[in-house]
């Protein structure tokens, strides 16, 4: 068997997951790239560059502070450029890197899996709330 076709149609995931740091550096990006935030953040910027107020429009219930940690935190990981124009006022732009824009497909499926399969979760939980009660 092998490690790309553990199981019928499925693929493992690469690594050794038993190992601490595989599972650290692991756990360290879902964190960051499953993020609600983050998912939303990279899906705007995927039409473009955007001015901080353009994001935060398009976003809707985010926090500024919220936006700006968000934004740290994606360009620190190097997901996002920050590119400051000698304007008055300065003017921001956030786009994504080539890094970044990787990460819009598995993004977008995830997020369409969840939508698709959303229903039959809900029917799951209920089911299990009623059996354990």
């Amino acid at each position: 068997m092998t490690e790309q076709n553990t199981q019928e149609g499925t693929n493992s995931i690469p690594g050794n997951l038993h190992v601490a740091e595989d599972c650290r550096a692991v756990s360290e990006v879902l964190a960051r790239v499953g993020d609600k935030w983050t998912v939303l953040v990279v899906s705007t910027l995927g039409s473009g560059p955007k001015r901080f107020n353009e994001l935060r429009r398009a976003l809707g219930s985010i926090s500024q502070r919220m936006l700006t940690l968000t934004l740290r935190g994606l360009e620190r990981d190097g997901l996002v450029t920050r590119t400051v124009f000698p304007t008055i006022p300065p003017r921001v732009d956030y786009e994504l890197t080539n890094l970044g824009r990787s990460l819009l497909e598995p993004v977008s499926e995830l997020g369409l899996w969840a939508r698709q399969n959303r229903p039959a979760i809900q029917q799951a939980r209920e089911r299990f709330d009623t059996e354990s009660k």
